[in-house]
């Protein structure tokens, strides 16, 4: 099931981006799209059949924009800080607890804190994010995590577990 949700998955990313109907590139696109799921189908998912929950998909829509207004506001941030005369950085490593227990989750947090500028993660080890911050507020893990992560974990754990 997950080679044959993979497939379908990887297929449908290709005819969206070649936009060509044309027999040569469907057939090319399910061929790399065959290759792909015979190689990573194992690693996809766990649970595939839970990808098309609609619970998941609302979700995922309302944390798509909640995503992008953080990006967006954190870009600001730093290029507040780029062109300020006195570049007011207080630069340093921050520990954060996470509740998500699923891999895929604590991964999509991960990177979702990395896309947003002025945070690295840098490392995940027994529940716990290690977030280079470029200025950090709080040592206390309880606030870090409430000011960095608490937004996203959320509707991470409604989308993933």
């Amino acid at each position: 099931m997950r080679r044959v949700l993979l497939f379908i998955i990887a297929f449908v990313i290709w005819a969206m981006f070649t936009w060509v109907p044309d027999c040569q590139e469907m057939a090319v696109g399910a061929f790399m799209a065959a290759g792909i799921a015979l190689f990573f189908g194992e690693i996809f998912t766990i649970h595939p059949t839970k990808v098309f929950h609609p619970k998941r998909w609302a979700y995922f829509l309302y944390y798509v924009p909640i995503f992008l207004y953080y990006v967006i506001k954190a870009n600001l941030d730093v290029a507040y800080r780029v062109i300020h005369p006195r570049l007011p950085i207080n630069p340093g490593i921050v520990k954060i607890k996470t509740e998500l227990k699923s891999e895929i989750a604590q991964t999509m947090l991960a990177n979702s804190i990395t896309l947003t500028p002025g945070t690295l993660s840098v490392d995940l080890k027994d529940g716990n994010l290690y977030v280079h911050w470029i200025d950090v507020k709080s040592q206390d893990v309880e606030e870090a995590t409430r000011i960095i992560s608490q937004r996203f974990e959320k509707i991470l754990k409604e989308i993933f577990e």
